[in-house]
């Protein structure tokens, strides 16, 4: 099927949404890492790191929210595959600088379509679980950054952010 534009790959001739087929695409290792963070008062950093959030351990339960989801993108984003993903990573480390904490996921496969979706995910909905579960003390924090730092693999080739070091 042909698509409206260049890039557009989930957009037939006729503007309608399908989902691409991916039957013919030749199966590589594919990994994609993604980021984003969480602005919170210097206070609530504080009490996410003494372990004094009501709702828990901010950190490890955001961690495995975000693990969770990168498993479910494909009931999530409409238009996504859903992949037999070999290994999900998410780190959060604080930031002072922020102040806040700084979320980063992996994502990893040997497919034919890649991860990038599900490291995206995995980082929003860490975000997003950090955000609930410290709402109590701070209710003015931001959610931002979420971007994709790099992938491997495939038909397009690598993308590595300018500004990403390791």
């Amino acid at each position: 099927m042909s698509t409206a534009g260049p890039g557009l790959t989930h957009i037939g001739v006729s503007g309608e949404a399908h989902m691409v087929d991916v039957s013919d695409k030749t199966e590589t290792m594919r990994i994609a890492t993604a980021e984003g963070h969480v602005k919170m008062a210097h206070a609530t950093l504080e009490l996410i790191r003494r372990g004094n959030a009501k709702k828990g351990d901010v950190i490890g339960t955001a961690r495995l929210a975000g693990i969770m989801a990168a498993k479910q993108t494909s009931s999530l984003i409409p238009l996504c595959h859903p992949l037999m993903l070999t290994k999900v990573s998410v780190e959060i480390t604080e930031d002072d600088a922020l102040p806040g904490l700084s979320v980063t996921a992996t994502a990893k496969l040997s497919g034919k379509t890649g991860v990038e979706m599900e490291a995206l995910t995995a980082v929003s909905v860490a975000c997003l679980t950090i955000y609930d579960m410290a709402k109590a003390a701070d209710k003015g924090m931001e959610i931002g950054g979420i971007r994709l730092l790099e992938k491997s693999g495939g038909k397009s080739g690598d993308f590595r952010r300018a500004e990403h070091s390791e």
